[in-house]
């Protein structure tokens, strides 16, 4: 009786914060999003790239703004403004194995959320590593510094602390997001205007279901195909694989992924955590039983996911906003 008594209550207090929530999310889900290109002029080291960029729906005949970006070019960040900014931003950045970016210029259901908690919303449309482009396997990193330093640059007219801007990541852009919080300290483009003189370390770190190994037997293999070819070097593999990179002052960093993925081995992720744990970054880890590949803000009865919830008591534990 005791435990149905406590799950019960736990079951009203979590009913009772959703119906909370739910106007301001909504509000936020009405509020307009703004698109900016992330390079003034033509992205850098684009020579010899020839492909032309398109966009395409996820599900044919499906939600319109459930697209996907090809042989992108012009990458761009959108952003949704809270009504009560509480100072700090997130960027996001979307998955796609590297072979396209899932993401829709009208926002989703994530950075709605996030704006309703108070935090300006950013989600990145990057370029692919295969497309031609000069830095290679290093062209979504440009992109994920560049649109880290176009936030802070933006701050102060927004109501956000420059110090306070998290990434978060999905899948192949959890490995964008786990190479953002790992190699800040490398420039891996030459400035383009004064932005770029602005860090690039994010204050915190949040990796879903991510790609973060180019090694073997865990490796993404879409996704290492994508950013070194059919035939990497052990060197190449070791080059853009995240838990070898972990410098000493690495953000703290949330890692949510679920044991059943069958598209990215979960042993990613556990790879992450325990080369964090070496160097003694603040990490936590949410391993589900259950849950698959791409799971999002909702779980299946449309309540808050825990996930969610954990990212943002990690965040306010970490300091990023209250």
């Amino acid at each position: 009786m005791g435990i149905k008594v406590e799950t019960d209550r736990r079951a009203l207090l979590g009913l009772a914060a959703s119906l909370m929530a739910a106007p301001a999310l909504a509000r936020a889900a009405e509020s307009p999003v703004e698109t900016v290109d992330l390079w003034p002029g033509a992205a850098p080291g684009g020579q010899k790239v020839t492909v032309t960029e398109s966009v395409i729906l996820r599900t044919p005949g499906g939600d319109p703004n459930d697209t996907a970006f090809l042989n992108v070019t012009r990458p761009w960040l959108t952003m949704r403004r809270p009504a009560k900014p509480n100072g700090a931003a997130v960027l996001m950045i979307p998955g796609g194995g590297y072979v396209r970016v899932a993401v829709g210029k009208n926002g989703g259901p994530i950075d709605a959320w996030l704006a309703s908690l108070g935090i300006t919303a950013f989600v990145m449309d990057y370029r692919l590593p295969a497309d031609g482009w000069a830095a290679g396997p290093d062209v979504a990193l440009q992109d994920a510094q560049r649109a880290m330093r176009l936030i802070r640059a933006r701050a102060p007219s927004l109501g956000v602390d420059p110090a306070k801007v998290a990434a978060i990541g999905f899948s192949a852009g959890g490995h964008v997001a786990a190479r953002l919080a790992t190699q800040f300290g490398r420039e891996t483009y030459a400035p383009v205007d004064a932005a770029d003189s602005l860090p690039t370390r994010p204050f915190a770190a949040g990796l879903f279901y991510p790609v973060i190994t180019g090694t073997l037997p865990y490796a993404h293999g879409q996704s290492v195909k994508a950013l070194l070819g059919a035939t990497p070097t052990d060197a190449q593999r070791l080059a853009v694989s995240a838990e070898q990179h972990v410098p000493a002052d690495a953000p703290p960093t949330f890692i949510a992924a679920a044991a059943d993925d069958k598209v990215v081995p979960v042993e990613n992720s556990v790879l992450m955590w325990q080369a964090l744990r070496a160097r003694g970054i603040p990490v936590e880890m949410h391993l589900q039983e259950v849950g698959g590949h791409g799971f999002g803000l909702r779980d299946r009865d449309g309540d808050l996911a825990p996930a969610m919830i954990a990212l943002d008591a990690f965040f306010k534990r970490h300091g990023l906003y209250a």
